[in-house]
């Protein structure tokens, strides 16, 4: 029997065609691949290459010291000090002895166990992570510690730079405070190696130079593993070195030599630290500010403002409540300078610019005289405009106006000097503007004139926009609108005692003077300076200066006393002379500027009490003890005694 061979299967039709397709489409792809992997490992292989070494170190600040700041003759006002944080390390300590750990850990720090536990149990997956326990740590809990730490394993103490104010609240307004950089700093600065939670100078002299004092920060280079971030610790010096692994455990090694920080610039001052406290210990238990320049040079030899508040109560431990308070304002506020933050009615101190400026326009000479009946009318006026001596002065000239302070001769010299010319003069001295003093936020006052009226009463009637003769007659005696800083005054009685110059006040040495082209005359400054001279001296008979109460005897002094309104004549008339019955924030600011001729340097001062009420009693006194000490600590002779006032009704008067 014949056996039929099987019959072959049949190819289907296209066999060899997808076959082939899909041999050029897998050589396609291998040609891409190794195309690719041209690009990656040959291409681009510097990239890359630095990409993995990213990834595989990382590069971690050191913070630089901030620089220092000296006042005159090398006097320290901040530094830096080392401040030590503890910081526990769960992965160093035994699972078995982790809970006893950290309650004697909150046990010896002083913190509370429960939140110890948690912050521990936040990094359980993490457990090489320094978790910081407690910032800025006493000598005493750095003795304990050290004392136990055989029973805190996994516990470290790293120090870094904090700063340090070491004058307390001696000038601590002007140094200004410390604050963690925020968001709108981080991106202005963002060129500038900032980062988040690093402390910047929020105010004053710190904020001022933030960019000479913040230094430049380091690094240091160490293996970084995929599981986390590395290690870095301190010895007791602040010293980094290489913790021995990182957040999961692996070994770190340091890649390269450290790049050490550099400390910021230090700064100095032209502050006399002790004249600056004691003009701070002769404002205590009253608002104001004492100035005191060298007339010469614009120099600030101190700057007082009361109340005012100690820096470092921003980085040291222990003043949260205090802080808050602080930077919540409060009345008065201590965080305002008063000498160039706060604006002031200048009062009877504005005479000495328009005198100046009248004898220099020529409306007056110094031979010029008016009659003083105690008041003054306007032509057509509806209301007289008073003296402060309100039975009159007599006859006076421009000496004997600035001596006695009398208001009816600066209302008739104001109304033939005219407010455009006085607006002139004003500017040229540096009222109603600022006067270029390096701190931040200075305030820059204000001069009323037609222009300044006119936007003030844009839209109004065009009889509210008009500029008065009783507008010109309120600024005459620097009431009404006008508004002054006590740096601004005493800028202004500098330039009548270094001969007729505009100084800039500042304070850093590197500042330097800086002197306007000679605005006023040798006769000018020789009249002014007569009367300035007779308003302080004391006479051997009645009456005298309104003044006579900073006079020191030996000593060439210049003055002038201020009294400026707060409220209206009418409001004060109702307490009949009793003025201590006026509430206290509606009485009369209290001015006093100064000047010293024959002792070098020459000085120029200001002070200013708020609702000190007059300037002969509240702030003349002030002066004369600063002249006093400042000459006395310069090697200068001793001052005598101050003779006795021989016209005890002078005091009451401006």
């Amino acid at each position: 029997m014949l056996i039929q061979p099987k019959n072959e299967p049949e190819r289907y039709e296209g066999v060899e065609t997808r076959v082939q397709f899909f041999g050029v489409l897998l050589l396609a792809a291998l040609a891409v691949l190794c195309v690719r992997l041209w690009s990656l490992q040959v291409l681009n292989l510097s990239e890359f290459t630095a990409l993995a070494e990213h990834n595989r170190v990382s590069q971690t600040r050191l913070a630089s010291d901030r620089g220092l700041i000296f006042a005159r003759g090398g006097v320290v006002m901040a530094d830096n000090r080392a401040s030590a944080d503890a910081v526990f390390v769960p992965g160093e300590c035994p699972e078995d002895r982790l809970n006893a750990v950290c309650a004697r850990l909150a046990e010896i720090t002083g913190t509370a166990e429960k939140w110890v536990t948690t912050e521990v149990a936040k990094f359980r997956r993490s457990p090489f992570t320094q978790i910081i326990i407690k910032r800025d740590l006493t000598k005493a809990d750095r003795i304990r510690i050290e004392e136990h730490q055989h029973e805190l394993p996994g516990i470290t103490i790293i120090v870094h730079p904090q700063r340090r104010y070491l004058q307390g609240e001696t000038a601590g307004q002007l140094l200004g405070y410390l604050g963690e950089i925020n968001q709108n700093e981080l991106d202005a600065w963002s060129d500038e190696g900032y980062s988040l939670g690093d402390l910047v100078g929020k105010d004053g002299l710190e904020r001022q130079y933030e960019h000479v004092l913040h230094g430049q920060d380091g690094y240091m280079v160490v293996t970084k593993y995929a599981s986390g971030q590395p290690q870095l610790l301190t010895d007791k010096s602040g010293q980094p070195y290489i913790a021995k692994r990182d957040t999961r455990g692996h070994l770190l090694e340091k890649e390269a030599d450290p790049v050490p920080p550099r400390s910021g610039k230090p700064l100095h001052l032209t502050l006399d630290l002790g004249l600056q406290r004691k003009c701070e210990e002769l404002l205590h238990g009253v608002v104001g500010a004492i100035v005191t320049l060298d007339a010469d040079t614009g120099a600030v030899l101190a700057m007082a403002s009361t109340p005012n508040y100690d820096p470092g109560v921003f980085v040291t431990r222990g003043h949260d409540t205090e802080r808050t308070d602080l930077l919540m304002g409060g009345n008065p506020n201590r965080m305002t300078h008063r000498a160039f933050r706060e604006i002031y009615p200048p009062g009877s101190v504005f005479k000495v610019l328009l005198a100046a400026a009248a004898l220099e326009e020529g409306a007056i000479k110094p031979g010029s005289t008016f009659f003083c009946p105690g008041h003054y009318e306007l032509p057509g006026g509806s209301r007289p405009w008073h003296c402060w001596k309100h039975s009159g002065h007599g006859t006076v000239g421009v000496v004997e106006a600035l001596t006695f302070s009398c208001d009816v001769f600066f209302y008739n010299v104001g109304l033939k000097l005219g407010v455009d010319k006085i607006s002139k003069w004003c500017h040229a001295v540096g009222l109603g503007e600022k006067t270029g003093l390096d701190l931040p936020g200075e305030m820059p006052g204000l001069i009323p004139d037609r222009e300044w009226k006119a936007k003030l009463y844009a839209g109004k009637d065009p009889s509210e926009r008009r500029w008065y003769d009783g507008d010109t007659v309120n600024l005459s005696i620097g009431q009404g609108s006008a508004a002054a800083t006590p740096l601004q005054s005493a800028a202004l009685i500098a330039c009548i005692v270094n001969g007729g110059y505009r100084v800039r006040p500042y304070l850093c040495e590197e500042q330097g003077p800086k002197k306007s082209e000679r605005l006023f005359s040798d006769a000018t400054i020789k009249t002014v300076t007569e009367g300035l001279r007779k308003c302080v001296q004391q006479g051997p008979t009645p009456p005298t200066g309104t003044g006579y109460l900073a006079h020191i005897d030996g000593i060439d002094i210049i003055g002038k006393t201020g009294s400026a309104q707060v409220a209206s004549q009418s409001f004060q008339d109702k307490y009949k002379g009793d003025e201590e019955s006026i509430p206290y924030e509606m009485r009369e600011h209290a001015w006093f500027v100064a000047g010293v001729l024959d002792r070098s340097p020459k000085i120029a001062l200001c002070v200013l009490v708020e609702h000190g009420l007059h300037g002969a009693r509240a702030a003349a006194p002030y002066a004369k003890e600063v002249i006093d000490y400042f000459y006395a600590n310069q090697g200068a002779a001793s001052t005598p005694e101050t003779a006795a006032a021989p016209d005890a009704a002078a005091a009451k008067r401006e």
